[in-house]
């Protein structure tokens, strides 16, 4: 074919041009293809193999390929071809679908760059750091090659934006799951659950999927401070279920139902008779409550507080006062417990003053036994 014929073989395409093509040598920086129904040679420059950057052209094509091309230059003897543009015009159309739909669908993670992922859809789709998981993620490099699932969460094809979010499909699975979840759990119930999350409120507890949320004052049967006294994140709990919300999707657990009472067992460590210490927590008229155990508080009636009178049990006690008290009576189911602390201590001896007959009744005893003799005479 002589150099006229190959001109006009080349200059039946133009720009714009699309076509059909098999790749033949894969160069570093270029791609040689053989392009259908034409004698002449088609160049794919490594900037027109991919939307993203490829360092080396066989990353983007192999020998056997066959490419769809979009003829971005005509020169005399070869078509300078993009494969970029093609996939480009191809990926908008059903990205426009995937967005419209919000159609959940797996791609594979190209790269990791500063401010989050990039993922090669036809064109470049960027992850933002925010938006690939639903919690802090330090360091994503061990993100490069794995496949994750996506939904476009902005697209605008004039500007060649392309924004995508794998903690989308996260939140929108957990919501699904957490739905199911609410209308299965009645109050009640008793589960397994994984301590998520610690507030000074109480604390989060994932039972499948859902948090739902122990309360400060359910977490112990005993007063707390602060929740992290008594529980840690990713400790394993067994909760009761008080209440479900599904309107506002609210759970409220206790760790404290599951637990035995503080009275649970009072019977056999406080029978009667036994003696104990305890911390003087509320004083009343009629009396003093003693807290003996935990959780646990015995009645020391006004008339067991002392062997001496007492007008008011304010007189001789005061709260935070530490006691010895002894058991009068237990009654363990209906958490009753009467305790003494005069049961132990020693009764006063009452001093009582005699007194001899005053000398002005006129006489002495000596007297009369000498007067009584006198008559025996």
């Amino acid at each position: 074919m002589t150099e006229d014929m190959n001109q006009v073989e080349v200059n039946n395409y133009e720009v714009g041009d699309r076509v059909k093509a098999m790749v033949t040598k894969v160069e570093e920086k270029q791609v040689i293809v053989d392009v259908e129904n034409s004698k002449t040679d088609g160049i794919i420059p490594i900037s027109e193999l991919s939307s993203l950057h490829v360092e080396k052209a066989s990353d983007a094509a192999s020998e056997g390929d066959e490419l769809e091309l979009e003829v971005i230059k005509v020169e005399e003897d070869a078509l300078i071809l993009s494969k970029r543009k093609i996939d480009a015009l191809n990926a908008w159309e059903d990205l426009e679908k995937k967005f419209q739909s919000q159609e959940v669908f797996e791609a594979e993670v190209k790269d990791v760059v500063k401010g989050g992922l990039v993922v090669d859809l036809g064109v470049r789709g960027f992850v933002p750091a925010s938006l690939v998981e639903d919690y802090f993620v330090e360091d994503f490099s061990d993100y490069k090659g794995r496949t994750i699932t996506f939904k476009i969460v902005e697209l605008d094809k004039e500007v060649n934006r392309l924004i995508l979010s794998h903690r989308a499909v996260v939140q929108d699975e957990k919501g699904k799951k957490k739905l199911k979840v609410l209308e299965t759990i009645q109050a009640g119930q008793v589960l397994d659950g994984t301590v998520q999350r610690i507030t000074d409120f109480g604390a989060f507890i994932d039972i499948g999927g859902v948090d739902g949320l122990v309360h400060i004052s359910q977490l112990s049967h005993e007063h707390v401070e602060k929740a992290s006294d008594v529980v840690t994140e990713g400790q394993q709990v067994k909760v009761k279920v008080l209440s479900v919300d599904q309107d506002n999707e609210r759970i409220s657990l206790s760790i404290k139902e599951t637990l035995p009472g503080p009275w649970s067992g009072v019977a056999e460590k406080a029978s009667r008779g036994t003696e104990l210490e305890g911390q003087v927590k509320r004083l009343v008229s009629f009396g003093a409550f003693v807290e003996v155990f935990p959780g646990v508080e015995g009645l020391v009636h006004i008339s067991q507080i002392s062997h001496k009178h007492i007008g008011t049990p304010h007189e001789v006690l005061k709260e935070g006062q530490t006691v010895k008290v002894k058991v009068l009576d237990v009654n363990e189911d209906e958490q009753r417990l009467s305790l003494s602390m005069k049961e132990l201590e020693e009764p006063e001896i009452e001093e009582t003053n005699y007194q001899l007959p005053e000398e002005s009744k006129g006489f002495q005893l000596g007297e009369m036994i000498g007067d009584k003799l006198k008559d025996l005479k």
